[in-house]
C-alpha cells in the first residue's frame, strides 16, 4: 500500500522478500515429496535470490532472481503454489474474520445504545411522529436514513371505521415476538403490534428495544380528547365491551389475557392509523481492556452483562431472565451510602461528583431532567452498596430502569467503558463521556 514511498530497487527487494518467504514454505511442507533435482534447483534458486537481496542487487538482477524462482515454484509447490485467487480470497477473509473476532473479544466492541435511559449523554431510538400528509418522500427517507439512521413506519386504515387495538392488563399494548433483523443484518427481536378496523386486521413490527418509546407513539397517534393512549383505552372500555382473547407471546410459553379496545380514533380507508420515523441510537465503540486492570471509577459510563442480576424487573413479560448487555453511569462501589435528594443524588452525604452529568442533573440544566426517588432510592431512603457490586443510574433517571429498581450489578460482570460514538452523524460525534 505504501510502494510509493520506495525507490524502484527498494519495492523490488520487498517483493523479493515475499517469493523468498513462500519459497520457504514450498521447501517445508513438501521437501519429502520433491525429486533430488526439483529440491536442488529450488535451493539454488532460493540461494541465488537470497545474496542477492543481502547485497541490495539493483532492481534489474533482483528481477531476474524472482523469475528463476518462480518457474521453479511452480514446478514443486503443488497445493501450496501457484494459490488462484479464490483461495486467496477466501484466505483473506478468514484472517480478517478472526482478526476482528479477537479486537471484538478482547479489546474493543461496537455497542448501541436501544433505550432513553441514558439521555441526553447517549441516545437510544427515538421516534418522530408525522401529521396526516406530512410523510417523507423518498429523497427525505434516504437522506435521513444515511445521516441519522432513520427508518419509516406506517400503519394504513384497511377500511372505514373505528380503530381497534389489543392490549393487556393496565392499558398496555399487545404484541407478539417475531424473529427479524438489525441494521439488516443481526437476528434480533421484532415486537408486533396488531389493530382492527371494521373487522379487518393491521399491524406493524418495531424493534423489541423500542418498546418503551411506542408508548409516545401511541399518545401521538391516540390521544385525541383523551390526553393519551392510557385515556383512550380507559374511554374505549367504558363505551363497548371489549372482546378477550389468549395471546401466545413467544413461541413456548404460556398464552397472555388480551383484549380488543376501542379507540374512539375513526378512520376512512387509506387513512394513516399512525405514521412515524424511528431513529437509529447512537452507535458506539466500548473499550474492554482498562477494567481488566483498574476498577471503574464513579461517573463512569460502563457497560455490563445483565443474567446475574437476579430480580423480577430484570424479567420480560415471559418471566425469562434478561440476558443483554445494559450501559449505565457507575454511581456507587462498594460501601458507599447513597440517597437521592430530588433534583440531586447524594454519594457519602456530599453532593456526587466524577462526572459532569451528575452536576447537570443536579441543575436540571438543558435537557438533564435532574435525579428521582424511586425503587430502593425512594423519598428519605439511603442504600449502602455491598462488597463485590456496583450501583448504576442512568442519567436520564426518570425513565430509566436501573439499580434502583432490579438491584446491584457483580463486579465480575463489567465488560467495558464507551469510547467513542460514531454513529449517527450528529453533534455528539466523537469521544463518549
Amino acid at each position: 500500500m505504501f510502494d510509493f514511498l520506495y525507490s524502484e530497487d527498494g519495492k523490488a527487494r520487498r517483493h523479493a522478500a515475499h517469493w523468498l518467504e513462500m519459497a520457504e514454505r514450498i521447501y517445508d511442507y513438501r521437501r519429502d515429496l520433491l525429486a533430488p533435482a526439483q529440491l536442488q534447483e529450488l535451493q539454488a534458486a532460493r540461494g541465488e535470490l537470497k545474496v542477492a537481496v543481502k547485497t541490495k542487487a539493483r532492481a534489474a538482477t533482483l528481477k531476474t532472481g524472482m523469475e528463476r524462482l518462480e518457474k521453479s515454484m511452480r514446478e514443486c509447490g503443488g497445493k501450496l503454489y501457484p494459490v488462484n485467487s479464490m483461495v486467496e480470497n477466501v484466505e483473506f477473509f478468514l484472517v480478517a474474520a478472526i482478526v476482528i473476532l479477537g479486537l471484538r473479544a478482547y479489546f474493543v466492541q461496537p455497542f448501541k445504545i436501544p433505550t432513553n435511559s441514558m439521555w441526553p449523554s447517549y441516545f437510544g431510538m427515538k421516534a418522530e411522529s408525522y401529521a396526516p400528509g406530512d410523510e417523507p418522500g423518498l429523497l427525505r427517507k434516504a437522506g435521513r436514513f444515511a445521516a441519522f439512521g432513520a427508518r419509516h413506519y406506517a400503519v394504513e386504515a384497511p377500511a372505514d371505521g373505528e380503530v381497534m387495538v389489543r392490549v393487556f392488563s393496565e392499558n398496555q399494548a399487545a404484541y407478539v415476538e417475531k424473529p427479524g433483523r438489525s441494521m439488516f443484518i443481526f437476528p434480533t427481536t421484532m415486537h408486533e403490534y396488531e389493530f382492527s378496523v371494521a373487522g379487518q386486521a393491521v399491524s406493524v413490527q418495531v424493534p423489541g428495544e423500542f418498546e418503551s418509546e411506542f408508548s409516545d407513539v401511541l399518545d401521538e397517534a391516540f390521544a385525541g380528547d383523551w390526553g393519551s393512549f392510557a385515556g383512550a383505552v380507559r374511554a374505549g372500555v367504558k363505551r363497548v365491551q371489549p372482546e378477550g382473547l389468549m395471546l401466545q407471546v413467544r413461541n413456548g410459553m404460556q398464552p397472555l389475557r388480551a383484549y380488543w379496545v376501542a379507540t374512539g380514533k375513526h378512520v376512512k380507508k387509506g387513512d394513516k392509523i399512525m405514521s412515524f420515523d424511528i431513529l437509529s441510537g447512537d452507535l458506539l465503540f466500548v473499550e474492554r481492556v482498562s477494567y481488566n486492570f483498574f476498577a471503574p471509577k464513579v461517573g463512569s459510563g460502563f457497560v455490563f452483562r445483565t443474567e446475574n442480576i437476579h430480580s423480577d424487573q430484570m424479567q420480560d413479560v415471559s418471566g425469562r431472565q434478561i440476558r443483554q448487555y445494559f450501559v449505565k453511569r457507575l454511581v456507587g462501589v462498594p460501601g458507599d451510602k447513597l440517597e437521592v435528594r430530588a433534583p440531586a443524588l447524594y454519594r457519602n452525604d456530599r453532593p456526587i461528583d466524577g462526572s459532569p452529568a451528575f452536576g447537570w442533573n443536579a441543575e436540571r440544566k438543558g435537557l438533564y431532567p435532574g435525579y428521582t426517588n424511586i425503587g430502593l432510592l425512594g423519598a428519605g431512603e439511603t442504600l449502602t452498596v455491598p462488597e463485590h457490586f456496583y450501583f448504576a443510574m442512568g442519567d436520564n433517571s426518570p425513565r430509566s430502569k436501573d439499580s434502583r429498581m432490579w438491584g446491584f450489578v457483580p463486579e465480575k460482570d463489567v465488560v467495558g467503558r464507551p469510547l467513542f460514538i460514531y454513529y449517527p452523524l450528529t453533534k455528539r460525534w466523537g469521544l463518549a463521556h
